[in-house]
């Protein structure tokens, strides 16, 4: 697989991130390491921190410290998810049994905030007055969004326009900061730093809408959840908004009811047999396509690299596993 490849001549520098995020988890708690150590390697595979150190490069930079830096959005990562599976009252991620049916919703919350804490006392660490007030920013927006996730939940009413704001500042708005702060550590010019910022942005949206497509088209063993899952945990994504919009009277109360009720039976009887009838996947698969698209427009303004190849064979990978 192209993915696999990707990773593969990668290797070597996530060897580099694993190896600073283990370095920076540090904590007389045993606690903190003991539930830091298990989210951190359950099996992510550090998009966030490999975005940094590749726009850092394409940008000219390759400081030794890159792999430090790169911790902060794994660890920002990280402490969503921990928060996200106690909001969710998750019992799986990725595969495995969820931090929060490990050792509880308090201890998971709270390390989540040590998380959060350890990448922004490394953010000051750096000396950069602009890197801090970037995440200050990412981070107050990312905490917006989980919570218009929260007020949204269960909403069948939950037009286009709100669902990709929750995205944006879930998912999209910590991938803009990684590639953002790789181009102000490398100081290129206004220019360049707003195209990877704008390039990280769309990537990000591309890759919601893409998790959001699978989780009703994918695999459940190489998701690592069960298809559907997001309906069981209330979030009403982009497929849904559109058949919901394309249908009226019996037949939408029908699709909320299978929706409100998730059961993958009548998921896979009823609702996934009504996105395809109405187009509802399709039009999934051109957003991600269109905003896929001007991510890769977004890198017209670098020189060819290594690095400018890499995100270009990511981004149509990405794309790839809409089919």
């Amino acid at each position: 697989m192209v993915i696999q490849d990707i990773f593969q001549r990668l290797k070597a520098d996530i060897d580099r991130i694993n190896h600073a995020l283990a370095a920076n988890l540090s904590s007389h708690v045993k606690l903190i390491s003991d539930v830091g150590e298990y989210i951190l390697t359950s099996g992510g595979k550090r998009v966030r921190p490999l975005l940094f150190v590749l726009s850092a490069r394409l940008c000219g930079c390759r400081a030794d410290h890159l792999a430090d830096v790169s911790t902060i959005f794994e660890y920002l990562h990280a402490a969503t998810l921990l928060h996200d599976d106690v909001v969710d009252a998750a019992t799986v991620r990725r595969g495995l049994s969820s931090a929060n049916m490990i050792w509880g919703n308090q201890a998971v919350i709270l390390v989540g905030d040590f998380l959060l804490a350890k990448a922004l006392s490394i953010a000051s660490a750096t000396g950069r007055m602009k890197v801090v007030e970037v995440l200050s920013r990412t981070t107050t927006l990312m905490a917006e969004g989980e919570v218009l996730q929260l007020i949204h939940t269960g909403n069948f009413n939950l037009t286009e326009a709100e669902y990709f704001e929750v995205i944006t500042r879930k998912t999209a708005i910590l991938m803009s900061a990684a590639c953002r702060i790789g181009a102000i550590m490398a100081g290129v010019s206004d220019t360049q730093e707003q195209a990877l910022s704008d390039f990280g942005l769309n990537l990000g949206i591309t890759f919601q809408l893409v998790d959001d497509l699978l989780d009703y088209t994918g695999d459940a063993q190489a998701l690592g959840k069960p298809v559907g899952n997001d309906l069981k945990e209330g979030k009403i994504t982009l497929p849904l908004i559109h058949v919901l919009a394309a249908t009226t009277g019996a037949e939408r109360q029908r699709l909320q009811e299978v929706a409100a009720a998730p059961d993958p039976e009548a998921i896979a009887r009823e609702l996934i047999p009504a996105m395809e009838r109405y187009g509802s996947l399709e039009q999934a698969r051109r957003q991600a396509q269109d905003y896929n698209r001007q991510a890769q427009q977004c890198l017209e303004t670098f020189a060819a690299s290594p690095e400018k190849d890499l995100f270009l064979e990511i981004t149509n990978y990405l794309v790839s596993r809409t089919f």
